[in-house]
């Protein structure tokens, strides 16, 4: 029996070390990345709580694309904290303001809106917010696809539990 088991695991150590030839090279991928610009911008009673942002000329941004915007909240240990917006903020007195923003593909709109008179705001929610936009490479998809139809496609990877 002893010899049994070492003659089969010799004959593991012979199988773990083969190796066979190496295979075709495959298609290179496509390398996209995103493009991310930081902005400061005044959100006061001069412009109206608003302010419309340019995306620069050298970004190429298609309809599809999705644009994402964070808000930077601090720093902790270095590291900047970024709040994705929309983000909702509550005041002392019951009343709620946020930070939200629109899009088209060549420029971004923020705003600062509430349900209070934001005259009482502090310069520290208005005056030089630094803001992220993440423009996100996409590409339109098809809706009219089934669930069968994906099966089939072998596009897609489903992960068993």
């Amino acid at each position: 029996m002893r010899t049994i088991f070492l003659s089969l695991f010799s004959l593991s150590f012979l199988f773990l070390s083969c190796e066979g030839p190496e295979g075709p090279p495959g298609v290179p991928g496509v390398n996209i990345l995103g493009k991310v610009i930081e902005v400061s911008v005044d959100l006061d009673q001069g412009n109206g709580y608003q302010q419309v942002v340019t995306l620069p000329l050298d970004i190429e941004v298609f309809e599809s694309d999705a644009i994402l915007v964070y808000r930077h909240e601090g720093v902790f240990d270095t590291a900047d904290i970024w709040t994705p917006l929309p983000t909702t903020y509550f005041n002392g007195g019951g009343g709620t303001f946020l930070y939200t923003f629109n899009h088209t593909y060549f420029d971004v709109k923020f705003f600062l809106d509430g349900n209070f008179d934001l005259n009482t705001l502090g310069s520290q929610w208005t005056q030089n917010q630094l803001f992220r936009i993440a423009i996100v490479p996409a590409e339109y998809g098809s809706a009219d696809w089934s669930m069968e139809d994906i099966e089939q496609s072998g596009s897609f990877e489903f992960l068993g539990n």
